[in-house]
């Protein structure tokens, strides 16, 4: 038992206890052991409760850090952390002992003031007196036909009742409606010796009709005969524990920033919706993200983007407060919306015009200006029969798909679409396996002048021989390997095999016109390719200017694929560009960047493009020359011949094949 101390002996205590405190993390080796014990030792303070336990760890966690013997932080912060867990733990262990001792002692007073009462009813009372009446818990001794024979002053504080108003009354008749059966049940196994204890949860009506929420526990009382004698019913006021548990279970459903529902809790609910939802109007859920999120938080630091969270929070339950929805924040800058629709609930559409339109209006953050937008993933009025873990998976699929576009945009998920993409994933999963099996293979195909159709390089390309089912060409193995990362060394493996190719053909003097290797955006980007291709030409002897590297037009902005491209052109490597004329910038990359070559792309070689025709004259005053790609029929040839195109490739030169066929092909017919 803690005996409370005076003012000035109590601040003695602590401040010892706080130089004691800064020693140990001075101390090496550090160990929390030693502050666990002076944790328990806060105990016996008698002043330290739950809430005078938060407060110290809040003031020693800022005030420890400030202190100058502990600077810099960075060195301390750990140790001050370790220690204010263990302080709490050496606490809390001593005090969870304390009680349970104190329990024990008033467990084992009570059985022994029953015991005692079977031989001498004067000193069973004495003993009532002396531990019943100053329990905290409410006690009640009750005769086997469930009547109230005397009560502590415990019970009379939480009912509401004077121990005359109790006495004598039945049991049951205190008990709530609903819960009198239970009660019942538990007592008949007590007499019939099927139980020796019981304890429920109950609901004991107050004197003004609340019910009070409440932990009953029962025991029966023999007689010298053995025979059933009395009960004994402790009875544990457990509103503050329920409201406990229920804050709680709370926490755990909702975010902490926000205050919103988190993923669980929306997902519980996502459930119930699609069962209970009007069919006739389903539910739409969204699954929000916030455009460049990363660039504010990179910015202008954590503080200012939580803050941002909970302004994008806050902002979304104003913009669908007349909506039946429910906001629910999932993993860092993620939300969800859940809509229950109506006849008046607006479009999609609408919906995201409006979010977009009040977050792009700036809000100020600790000084700064902020507006984002958000993207979104769609899935509108599911199946009722829909599982919540596909709905999630569908939205996020759609979303992945809303931001390969621009940024505010939305995606409605579509089933179909879903199920090509499911596909395409199964395919590309099962690359590594079919390559390991030889499946996949380099294939080879002329690159021809289109002045006089001479053969003038080798394009290596990969093919993939899928047994009963449809071969896969070269832009759907790359496609498919860079979904998944295999491309990068894929890529290096089909870079050495042809190098080792065209080497072998130099060496026997069969080709010795330019390898082309076509790089994908991943590849481009590698901080190991030029490292790659250097290590691939040492092992195979190609020289560098024998070789021709081109890049996606799209990823040279990016200052990783510009820098390995102007490095590999410094080595001598001959570097181009792939699907050129599909951006604004890509005349101006051109003269930026040690271009060689362009292919226009293949959309526009087909739709025979006025503007990159156009731009065949600034191409050749740059020294640039210019490849078409997919060219199938002779007419098609003449006009890029005639628009000022160099090399091309396509069916009509011939198709990928084996390094034996292309050889072939190269023979005069």
């Amino acid at each position: 038992m803690a005996i409370p101390l005076g003012q000035a002996q109590l601040d003695e205590e602590l401040s010892g206890r706080l130089d004691a405190l800064c020693a140990m993390l001075h101390e090496e080796p550090f160990s929390t052991a030693s502050i666990e014990r002076l944790g328990a030792e806060l105990t016996a303070l008698g002043h330290l409760g739950k809430f005078g336990l938060r407060c110290t760890a809040e003031v020693l966690g800022k005030g420890l850090l400030a202190l100058p013997e502990f600077q810099p932080v960075e060195r301390y912060a750990e140790r001050i952390a370790l220690a204010i867990g263990a302080l709490g733990t050496g606490f809390t262990g001593a005090n969870t002992e304390s009680v349970l001792a104190q329990q024990e002692g008033m467990q084992k007073s009570l059985l022994k003031a029953v015991r005692d009462a079977n031989w001498n009813l004067k000193e069973s009372e004495a003993r009532f007196n002396e531990v019943v009446t100053s329990s905290t818990n409410g006690v009640l001794i009750v005769d086997i036909e469930g009547r109230l024979l005397r009560t502590n002053t415990a019970i009379c504080d939480i009912l509401g009742h004077s121990q005359d108003e109790l006495v004598g009354v039945l049991l049951t008749d205190l008990i709530a409606p609903g819960f009198t059966e239970m009660l019942q049940t538990a007592m008949a196994e007590l007499v019939g010796g099927t139980a020796e204890r019981i304890r429920q949860s109950q609901r004991m009506l107050r004197k003004d009709g609340e019910a009070a929420r409440l932990s009953l526990t029962a025991s029966l009382l023999r007689g010298a005969d053995d025979e059933p004698s009395h009960f004994v019913v402790v009875v544990e006021d457990g509103t503050e524990l329920e409201l406990l548990q229920s804050e709680l279970k709370r926490q755990a459903l909702h975010d902490v920033l926000t205050g919103l529902p988190n993923r669980q809790f929306f997902t519980t609910q996502l459930e119930t919706a699609l069962r209970k939802t009007d069919t006739g109007y389903g539910i739409t859920f969204f699954h929000l993200d916030i455009d460049a999120f990363g660039m504010v938080s990179n910015s202008v630091g954590g503080r200012v983007a939580e803050r941002l969270l909970q302004h994008v929070a806050r902002r979304l339950e104003v913009l669908l407060a007349g909506e039946k929805a429910m906001i629910a924040r999932f993993d860092g800058d993620e939300f969800g919306v859940l809509l229950e629709n109506t006849a008046t609930t607006p479009g999609i559409g609408t919906i995201m015009k409006s979010i977009n339109d009040d977050l792009l209006e700036p809000t100020y953050v600790d000084g700064h200006g902020l507006a984002v937008s958000v993207s979104a993933g769609v899935v509108h009025r599911p199946d009722s029969a829909a599982e919540p873990v596909d709905l999630l998976r569908a939205a996020d699929t759609a979303l992945r798909r809303a931001k390969m576009r621009r940024r505010g945009q939305w995606e409605v998920f579509h089933p179909d679409q879903d199920a090509e993409e499911r596909r395409d994933h199964a395919v590309a999963v099962a690359m590594p396996g079919a390559w390991e099996d030889g499946e996949i293979t380099v294939r080879y195909r002329p690159i021809v002048r289109l002045a006089d159709g001479v053969v003038s390089g080798v394009e290596a390309a990969l093919r993939w021989e899928r047994p009963d089912a449809e071969v896969l060409d070269h832009d759907r193995c790359a496609a498919l390997a860079e979904a998944t990362g295999l491309i990068l060394p894929l890529g290096e493996w089909l870079l050495r095999v042809a190098s080792g190719q065209s080497a072998w053909w130099r060496q026997r003097g069969q080709f010795d016109r330019s390898l082309v290797v076509r790089l994908t955006a991943h590849q481009s980007s590698d901080a190991d390719l030029v490292e790659r291709v250097v290590r691939v030409l040492g092992e195979t002897g190609l020289k560098t200017h024998e070789l021709a590297l081109s890049m996606p037009a799209e990823v040279l902005p990016e200052s990783d694929a510009a820098d390995n491209l102007s490095v590999l052109a410094g080595l001598g490597v001959h570097v181009g560009i792939d699907d050129f004329g599909l951006g604004p910038l890509d005349p101006s990359t051109v003269s930026d960047l040690p271009v060689k070559s362009v292919r226009v792309a293949r959309g526009l070689v087909e739709r025979r493009s006025p503007f990159v025709a156009a731009l065949m004259p600034l191409m050749r005053e740059a020294g640039v020359t210019v490849a078409v790609d997919g060219i199938s029929s002779e007419e098609q040839a003449q006009w890029w011949r005639a628009a000022g195109a160099d090399f091309a490739t396509g069916d009509l030169f011939g198709t990928a094949g084996a390094p034996g066929d292309f050889l072939r092909g190269l023979e005069p017919r």
